[in-house]
């Protein structure tokens, strides 16, 4: 199928963060198979000592093995549309789809085990990780992520040569304008330290990780409705879009799988934001 590659453990000539690359793509027109990499900053234990991971990095794990999973059960025809080489309001949907997964009963038992005894968790323990998470923090989470992407498209809809003299007061009327003016709840990335937006390549595209996560949750509903995690249903999955990269128009895909438009109300109930 293809060649997993883990660089899992930080190192100092290392850069920070968590990402996939691919070093080859996919292709039926080339005859090739993809190689894909996975890398984090895990801190290395001593040697013969095991690499305990917290919630976070677990998530990290998942989310990045997500993006590997596009990559690896890519199967277009020209290298271009391969895996990842999707729009990048679709490309953190498979990630965040894969996530979901770390919490489900039947994957926790298999992996959150003690690492000297095998051990499954604790009862108690477990629900904290398997039970619908609690909505504390979800309405001002929701807040200064949003703030943030609409400070990215209000800068991306300067026409050429429109000029800002006072950086402030141009944030302070795009989040009044769009009804996010906040102050307990202050945009993620003010203009100034923006690094998504203008010195990477999420520039007018910041909203595409909500997007995605409707997409997600809606997915997921999908999962539920048809028998939970299943070789078949996971079959269709990669069938009508993992393996369809951008060989297709994402929502053509999004529709073939789930038989309409996606909907917002399972990220609204995930996010207890729904009353």
């Amino acid at each position: 199928m293809g060649l997993f590659v883990a660089d899992h453990y930080a190192r100092e000539t290392k850069r920070g963060g968590a990402w996939m690359n691919s070093f080859v793509v996919q292709s039926r027109l080339l005859g090739t198979r993809p190689v894909v990499l996975n890398t984090l900053n895990l801190a290395k234990p001593p040697d013969g000592e095991p690499t305990l991971l917290g919630v976070a990095e677990v998530v990290t794990l998942f989310h990045e093995f997500g993006h590997a999973l596009h990559g690896l059960l890519s199967d277009v025809a020209y290298p271009t549309f391969a895996g990842t080489g999707v729009p990048r309001d679709f490309v953190e949907f498979p990630s965040q789809v894969n996530e979901v997964w770390l919490r489900d009963p039947a994957v926790v038992a298999r992996y959150a085990r003690h690492h000297a005894t095998g051990a499954p968790l604790p009862p108690e323990l477990a629900a904290r990780l398997t039970d619908p998470a609690p909505a504390f923090g979800e309405g001002w989470a929701t807040t200064e992520y949003l703030a943030a992407a609409v400070l990215d498209l209000a800068w991306h809809r300067l026409a050429p040569g429109e000029e800002v003299d006072d950086v402030a007061a141009f944030e302070a009327a795009a989040l009044a304008a769009a009804g996010v003016a906040v102050p307990s709840a202050p945009p993620r990335y003010r203009s100034t330290y923006f690094n998504h937006v203008f010195a990477g390549a999420y520039s007018a595209a910041y909203y595409s990780y909500i997007w995605s996560e409707v997409l997600d949750a809606d997915a997921v509903e999908w999962f539920g409705e048809h028998g939970g995690l299943c070789r078949r249903n996971g079959e269709v999955f990669r069938d009508a879009l993992l393996g369809r990269g951008g060989s297709v128009d994402p929502m053509a895909a999004y529709r073939a799988f789930r038989g309409r438009d996606p909907e917002i109300g399972p990220l609204l109930a995930r996010r207890g934001l729904t009353g």
